[in-house]
């Protein structure tokens, strides 16, 4: 897929909890016991089936059970501060989103863990594109009618998205501070009940993701303005990215992968990294989550740790500009 062509580049250059912190065994004796990979989604959502998705092949090839353990809640702090707070030895693992790895610290006035001190990147699973749509009774039917029709009503036009701090929600943000216009934002509890009130019409804008839209567009009964990633989808080849229908540089893809607790030695990591890489890479695989909606992303441990500081900088800025909050 091209749409992730660019950050794909940029970023590729890829237990249960125990009750003593006994010395990490060496990767070759690694592991010795099942390992518990925590979920920061709840079961059913592209996160959640991805994960499932690569789980038989690293049973397989790592001679232990991947036990999956959905921990929801708070932006994805739920879940990642148990992994923080584990022992660093491979054995508690877990997968959360751009949100929760680079936009919570700014997000939330009390984080339980430093994601930038706390964690130990081992591999981003998957990117995921977004589309900016809106009902077909719109007037504006291009992003820059859009724009047009939000600068001449400030503060009345909506725009939905997948709830408060998703990377939709930045997304949406960056849109507004970028085109120089006040839309106003309405949280919900994920991308498909977004994409679901804009067809019946409660709401006239929405940023989701492509599966939660697609077929509503093609049908004719959404209209798409733009994608936000820096390249078109193939899956909707003729809507431009956000970037070419007129606000040049926007670039927003969300994203999610895989963490250990900082301290983890690092030949665990690269077995880690190494067996989740070849998972992805499995044509199987690729099928099977491009058909989800999401580009599969493995990454080096460093190339991953580089792309959250990045992404951490350029959400800190987007956030403290909107001046969005959220409380814990």
């Amino acid at each position: 897929m091209r749409t992730i062509t660019r950050m794909l580049a940029a970023i590729t250059t890829a237990g249960f909890l125990t009750t003593g912190f006994a010395q990490a065994p060496a990767a070759t004796d690694f592991p010795r016991q099942p390992i518990r990979m925590v979920v920061t989604f709840p079961p059913g959502g592209s996160a959640d089936a991805v994960v499932r998705m690569i789980v038989p092949r690293l049973n397989e090839k790592l001679g232990q059970q991947v036990v999956v353990d959905n921990r929801p809640g708070a932006g994805g702090n739920i879940g990642l501060s148990l992994v923080a707070k584990a022992p660093p030895d491979g054995y508690t693992l877990g997968v959360g989103a751009a949100g929760a790895l680079s936009a919570n610290s700014s997000l939330y006035a009390n984080m339980p863990f430093d994601p930038l001190k706390d964690l130990k990147p081992v591999s981003m699973l998957a990117a995921i594109p977004f589309v900016i749509i809106g009902h077909p009774s719109l007037s504006a039917k291009t992003q820059k009618d859009l724009i047009a029709m939000a600068k001449s009503q400030p503060g009345k036009l909506s725009v939905a998205h997948g709830g408060n701090g998703t990377a939709m929600h930045l997304s949406a943000a960056l849109f507004s501070q970028m085109a120089d216009v006040k839309l106003v934002e309405v949280p919900y509890k994920g991308s498909g009940p977004a994409a679901l009130d804009v067809l019946a019409g409660n709401v006239p804008l929405a940023v989701v993701d492509l599966p939660s839209a697609l077929q509503h567009i093609k049908a004719g009964k959404l209209v798409a303005y733009a994608v936000t990633s820096a390249q078109r989808l193939p899956q909707l080849p003729d809507v431009p990215t956000v970037s070419e229908a007129g606000l040049t540089g926007y670039d927003s893809t969300g994203w999610f992968g895989v963490v250990a607790p900082a301290g983890t030695p690092a030949p665990i990591v690269e077995r880690l990294n190494a067996e989740i890489t070849a998972a992805l890479n499995d044509e199987q695989t690729k099928t099977s989550m491009r058909n989800l909606g999401v580009e599969p992303a493995p990454s080096k441990p460093d190339a991953f740790d580089a792309y959250i500081r990045s992404e951490t900088q350029k959400w800190a800025k987007v956030i403290r500009q909107a001046n969005i909050k959220i409380d814990q």
